[in-house]
């Protein structure tokens, strides 16, 4: 049964109890890494294989997720940043023992690309977080795997 979490803001991504950072360089431009996070969320299955379900929804102030294995996400979008940055708190969850949830991803050009970030900040029972630090690299692993595979999905996507 999907449950409400507790409602945070932005700035959790610097105060939560447990913070997961992982980075990687791409060559696709801010602007297009950007655009694939916040404007078409609906295609994240395409490139982010644990992701079977994402939806926009209320213009895109909010967003339905699935995962493989069944678990569910109701979203809010708290930061949107064209090129830069873009935040959701998860409001509604199936996921046991998750208190709050915040998901940062910031884009930051490079020379020959972007920089991508994502910050995976958490709070929860102790059980949830001991579960999650020790599933750190799995999860550095998916999301080397998925902006990847994002970025040869924008590398092979007909330019306008």
């Amino acid at each position: 049964m999907a449950r409400q979490l507790r409602p945070v803001g932005l700035d959790f991504v610097e105060t939560a109890p447990l913070r997961l950072v992982f980075a990687r360089e791409v060559s696709a431009s801010p602007e297009a890494v950007y655009r694939a996070l916040a404007e078409e969320v609906a295609e994240w299955p395409r490139w982010f294989s644990a992701v079977t379900l994402a939806r926009p929804l209320e213009g895109g102030a909010r967003r339905e997720i699935r995962l493989k294995g069944g678990t569910r996400f109701l979203e809010t979008v708290v930061a949107a940043e064209p090129g830069a940055v873009y935040a959701y708190r998860v409001d509604r969850t199936n996921a046991p023992g998750v208190r709050a949830l915040l998901e940062e991803w910031r884009v930051v050009g490079v020379p020959g690309g972007a920089r991508v970030q994502w910050t995976f900040a958490a709070d929860g029972a102790a059980l949830f977080r001991v579960g999650l630090k020790a599933g750190r690299a799995g999860l550095g692993r998916a999301f080397r795997d998925a902006v990847g595979a994002l970025d040869r999905r924008l590398a092979s996507a007909p330019r306008a």
